[in-house]
This record gives C-alpha cells, sequence and structure tokens, in this order.
C-alpha cells in the first residue's frame, strides 16, 4: 500500500511526571476538524461456512443436491437412510426445474416394515426450540404412476429416534409431476444437544415396493424480524448490535475463484427452484438461497447500506479476460446494479426486483469493480478502465472503488476511492496507528475494506501461527490503528474487520470476528471492539494532542451532535495501567460513563470461554479537565454531555 507526504504538522504528546508516572495529557480542540463518514464503520461478508449454514437460517444441508454428481455417495452428503430405505442422488430425466436437474429418489424394499425413509443432519446439528415453529417443505413426484395413497410423517428427532415434532402429509401415487408440499413443526421439547435429525418417513408395510422422488426441501426456523427465505436470529441480532452502517457484498474472494465459478447475480434471484447454486470459492457449494434480493433485504433490515462489488473479469486462478472480450461481463454488471437501483418503468432488471416485492430502489453508493485485483494489477488497467469507463457512464450518481494498491499502477480513469487491505499482527497495527496520516488530501478516499490481527509473530502472518480466536492483545492492537481510521476519517470513509463469521464445526480461516455453531453464537474480543467503536463514532472528529507514534496509549475523540454528547476512545497497548490527564475546551456534564473492555492479553472468547471477555460500563465523574487512568491491554468509551 503506497502512502504519500501529507505535508501538515504533528503535535507530539505532553506528558507530566506525578509523584514518579508519567501523566498524559490530551489537550482537546473544541472546533471539528471534519464530519465522520456515515459508513465509517461496517461489515465484509465472505460466504466461508457462513452463509449457508450460518446466517442464512435455512437448516439442511445439501437441501437440492446442487452442484453434486448423481449416482454418487459424495452426493448424499448431510442425509441417511432409515431402517434400510434405499436413497440415491439420480439426474431426474424430468427435475423439478432446469436449474435443478437432480432429485432423491427413495426406494422402500419389498418386505420392510415399520418405518421407513430418509434423514437430513442439517449443518452440523440442529436447534430444537419448543418456542418456535419451523416451516419444512418439499417436492415429490412418482416417476410412473402407482396406486399407492399414504401418508408421510415429516419429523424432527434427535440421533437416537426421539421426536420432537412430526406432522403428515399425503402422498398419491397417481402424482407423476413435481408437487410441493409443506407443514408447520411445533416441538414439545427444547433438547439441549443439536444433534438431531429432519426426517420423513412412511408406513414400510404400506410403501413396500414404491419408488418416489424428491427435491428442493427446505427447513426453516423464525427469521430476523420475520423475513421469508431469511437470517438466523442469534447471528443477525449479533450483527445488528454492532450497528453497522455498511455491508461489503458479496464478499471478497468468494466473487469468484474461476470464470466458470464467478457469482453471477441473476442466477441468485427468484424462486429458490431456480437457482441452481455454485462450487464456492472456499471448497464447498453455495447454494444462492442468500442471493443478490436477500443481500438487498439484510441491509433493509439491519438499517445499513450495500457496498457491492461487481466481478470483473479476473478470478483467483490468475485468469484475466482480455479486454476485447470484457462486454458481455460488463454489462452484466450493468444489470446487476440496475436490479439494485433502476426504475422498474424503464428497466426490465429493476422490473424483475418489482416483480419480486421490491418496487423500490434499495439504496446504494459505492460499487467495488473486482476484489483485490493487485494480484493482477497489469491486466486491471484496462479493465479498471473499461468498467469503470461505461459504468460511470451508466451511473454518474455512483461511486466505484478501485480494488489495486492506491496508486499503484496508474489507473485511468483516476480511482476516487481505493480498497485496501491487511492482515497483520498486533504489534504492525499499533506501528501503523498513523498509517493514513502521511496520505495527501487530493480527492481520493479509501476503504479498510479488509484488516485483522491474525498472528502474533510476523513470521507467521500466514503460516502456522494463526490465532484461532481474537485475544485481547490482537483486539488491543487493532483498536489503536482504528484511533488512527477516526482521526484520518476525512480521507477513509469506511472500514471493516474481516473476516465477519466463523462456523465452528467447519472452517477454512481464522481468526473470525464472530463464532457460531449449531444453536450459539460466540462474539469475539474483537466484535466488542468493533462495537464499541461502531455504536460510538460519533457525528464530528475534535482534533486533540496526537498520542506518540509507537507508544503505548493511543485516543480519539469525537462529538455526537444528535445528542450532545462527547466520546472519548482510549487504547492501553501495555503492561501496566496510564494515568491520563483531558483538558476540555468547552463544560461537561459531570455524571457520565466509561465502558471498558480489558483483560490478559492471551485471553479470549470461544465456545469454551465464551464471556471471558465482555466490555463493563460504569459511572464516571468529568469536569473540563478531568483525570482517567487506563487499565493495562484496554479498550475504553468515555461518554459525557455537553452542559
Amino acid at each position: 500500500m503506497l502512502s504519500h507526504p501529507l505535508g501538515r504538522s504533528v503535535l507530539a504528546c505532553v506528558t507530566l511526571a506525578t509523584y514518579g508516572i508519567a501523566t498524559t495529557v490530551v489537550t482537546v480542540n473544541g472546533s471539528a476538524s471534519h464530519i465522520t463518514p456515515r459508513l465509517l464503520y461496517g461489515q465484509m461478508f465472505e460466504d466461508i461456512n457462513s452463509g449457508d449454514g450460518g446466517i442464512y437460517a435455512e437448516m439442511l444441508q445439501n437441501r437440492a443436491f446442487q452442484q453434486v454428481t448423481p449416482n454418487t455417495t459424495a452426493a448424499l452428503y448431510a442425509w441417511n437412510t432409515i431402517n434400510g430405505a434405499g436413497i440415491n442422488v439420480i439426474a431426474d430425466p424430468s427435475p423439478v426445474s432446469s436449474a435443478l436437474p437432480n432429485s432423491l429418489q427413495l426406494t422402500i424394499p419389498e418386505g420392510a416394515s415399520g418405518s421407513i425413509g430418509f434423514g437430513n443432519e442439517g449443518y452440523y446439528g440442529i436447534q430444537i426450540n419448543s418456542g418456535w415453529t419451523y416451516n419444512a417443505s418439499f417436492y415429490y413426484k412418482f416417476p410412473v404412476t402407482s396406486s399407492f395413497e399414504g401418508a408421510a410423517t415429516i419429523a424432527l428427532q434427535s440421533a437416537e429416534g426421539q421426536v420432537y415434532a412430526s406432522a403428515s402429509v399425503s402422498l398419491i401415487g397417481s402424482q407423476t409431476t413435481w408437487n410441493k408440499v409443506a407443514v408447520h413443526l411445533k416441538p414439545t421439547l427444547s433438547p439441549m444437544s443439536t444433534a438431531n435429525n429432519f426426517t420423513v418417513t412412511l408406513n414400510a408395510a404400506e410403501a413396500a415396493g414404491e419408488t418416489i422422488d424428491f427435491a428442493m426441501f427446505s427447513l426453516f426456523p423464525p427469521t430476523f424480524k420475520g423475513r421469508a427465505n431469511g437470517l438466523r436470529i442469534d447471528i443477525a441480532t449479533t450483527l445488528y448490535e454492532m450497528k453497522p452502517s455498511f455491508f461489503r457484498l458479496p464478499g471478497g474472494n468468494n466473487l469468484g475463484g474461476t470464470w466458470a465459478t464467478r457469482w453471477q447475480w441473476n442466477a441468485t434471484v427468484g424462486p429458490l427452484v431456480d437457482r441452481p447454486g455454485r462450487m464456492g470459492d472456499w471448497g464447498y457449494i453455495n447454494t444462492d438461497g442468500l442471493g443478490l434480493l436477500e443481500y438487498m433485504y439484510l441491509c433493509e433490515d439491519m438499517e445499513m447500506e450495500p457496498i457491492m462489488a461487481v466481478w470483473a473479469g479476473y478470478s483467483l486462478d490468475g485468469e484475466s479476460l482480455p479486454d476485447d472480450a470484457l462486454d458481455p461481463y460488463i454489462q452484466q454488471a450493468t444489470d446487476q446494479i440496475n436490479f439494485v437501483i433502476g426504475d422498474p418503468t424503464v428497466n426490465e432488471y429493476a422490473a424483475l426486483r418489482a416483480s419480486l416485492g421490491h418496487p423500490e430502489p434499495f439504496p446504494l453508493t459505492y460499487v467495488e469493480i473486482g476484489n483485490e485485483d493487485f494480484f493482477a494489477s497489469d491486466s486491471y488497467i484496462y479493465r479498471w478502465k473499461y468498467f469503470a469507463g461505461n459504468l460511470t457512464a451508466a451511473f454518474p450518481q455512483l461511486r466505484f472503488i478501485a480494488t489495486t494498491y492506491p496508486f499503484d499502477p496508474i489507473l485511468d480513469p483516476v480511482p476516487l476511492q481505493y480498497d485496501n487491505h491487511v492482515y497483520q499482527t498486533p504489534g504492525w497495527f499499533i506501528e501503523n496507528a498513523f498509517y493514513y496520516d502521511s496520505f495527501e488530501r487530493n480527492g481520493t478516499y479509501y476503504f479498510q475494506g479488509e484488516y485483522a490481527a491474525i498472528s502474533l509473530n510476523v513470521s507467521d502472518v500466514f503460516g502456522d501461527g494463526r490465532l484461532m480466536y481474537p485475544t485481547i492483545e490482537s483486539s488491543i492492537g487493532e483498536a489503536a490503528y482504528m484511533t488512527g481510521l477516526e482521526r484520518n476519517s476525512d480521507i477513509v470513509f469506511a472500514a471493516s474487520y474481516a473476516p465477519l463469521l466463523m462456523n465452528v464445526a467447519n472452517y477454512q480461516w481464522t481468526p473470525n470476528l464472530i463464532a457460531f455453531d449449531a444453536s450459539e453464537v460466540y462474539p469475539s474480543t474483537s466484535y466488542y471492539v468493533q462495537q464499541l467503536f461502531s455504536v460510538n463514532r460519533g457525528t464530528e472528529y475534535l482534533p486533540s494532542t496526537v498520542p506518540t507514534y509507537n507508544g503505548t496509549l493511543y485516543w480519539s475523540v469525537t462529538h455526537d451532535s444528535s445528542a450532545s454528547t462527547v466520546l472519548i476512545k482510549v487504547v492501553n497497548v501495555d503492561s501496566t495501567s496510564a494515568p491520563m490527564t483531558f483538558n476540555l475546551p468547552f463544560e461537561v456534564a459531570s455524571a457520565g460513563f466509561a465502558t471498558v473492555l480489558t483483560g490478559p492479553p492471551t485471553a479470549s472468547n470461544s465456545p469454551t470461554t465464551p464471556n471471558a471477555i465482555v466490555p463493563i460500563t460504569s459511572p464516571m465523574t468529568f469536569s473540563k479537565s478531568f483525570n482517567f487512568t487506563a487499565p493495562a491491554y484496554s479498550v475504553t468509551v468515555l461518554t459525557t454531555q455537553f452542559v
């Protein structure tokens, strides 16, 4: 990442000797230097075992047999047979849709007895809650006409067979075209274990010798804000409580590992049976049930704005399309944007959005062209030219973000926004708390689209020394860096920790902001840092004495004009507490609060210690000049009001 001389003076930190202990004195200027950007803090999403089986509330894994090879054992992952039934994934000669060519074929052997059928184990478990009503559905048909008429039992049950909820549907042998059935399941108990199954069974004696095809299964619990095909409540609520202002989607590298498997917006909208899914870039199949419209509803329901990426001719396998082959993909990006913001009376893709229930355009300001194109900067020179040039002409009201290193290479048209990514050690983030101070104020703005302290040793940043979960040490380092983001928020318009979510049962990247399993959510220490900064960001940045470069204390002062509050963030990266004196240029109320996140440097929140480190809020007395002692290894938000 390239920096540029700022050409402005930096005030040194002032300390006073008090009883042999150095007291840091911070003098605050009463005149705001700049408005805090409205999108300063948000979330970067990438489906790394965190969309399907994570924030997307669908509970059945491999629900539609997408992108699998028929007649293989692998095609049956997450499914199991019950009482000797025959099950196989077939290439259906008459599929439920052209997008879903495969179906599950059930064969009931002659001479069988008892309940017989199949089950799905969910995404590493299924949470069963007696306070919920579940919506279950599937399609079925008989491949040849049969005289059979009988009941199928749809159930939620333990791995040992204890039934918690069940409902019956009639299956009719003369039904040789696809028919959808749906039931509500209301459990009678809430088992502690998530080792449960969704099952479909028949009376073997009645159904002996029958063959039945099934397709497009679904099991949904209640969702966030009741949205159909929506979000898992506990994960979505945890994200919402960060008070994010933006959501970066459809996510970093998952934009496209190869040309053939790239994310294509038009394959992710409309009825679920019309979504083929794709092999994601992290080695597993994406159902695309969480598609472009669902992303927009996610933003709407969480009261934030999308920062949306378009595929720009480069894939992670190293393939860059030549400049004379880009036109169809520029058109696809144009159509994607029109789906989000277009006028349905004049644009067919905006009309598609309207037909799906949202006639009004969604808010959209920023569009990212590609992802991490510093890996292919030579081809990005022409790809940026054609994508940015054409999209800017079509949507002059939007702002387009480049994804190479700032000013390296030189691009035409000149980008007005760049996306920076950095994964490093806590020490690096502390040392680079002044990273953006040296950038020129030349009309260019920066999106810190991905960042995290992922290792304690620089030689192991992408090696075996990776952190499993964020620690106090890593989170405090990030917090020191974030004070620099606030100080430089005249040019840093947005920032998001990455990655966002981690399924502890199956993951490819560590650490992550929030961990989860089939029933619980585990906010990390870095989550609480992000939350403290986001919830307490203020509307204006107030200059103050500048922290010492590579020191142990870092701070940022903002003013929230809507609430008439002063918000002071203090980060102490040292192993000892540090006395401070704050001199304010205005009178403040004597009563206020201090919210502190602190703990041993190696402490972390995990499934075994989920609440080891959480912020604690206590009352505090303020005055125009007041003293504060920053605890060792801490992030503190001091809050008081103007008088």
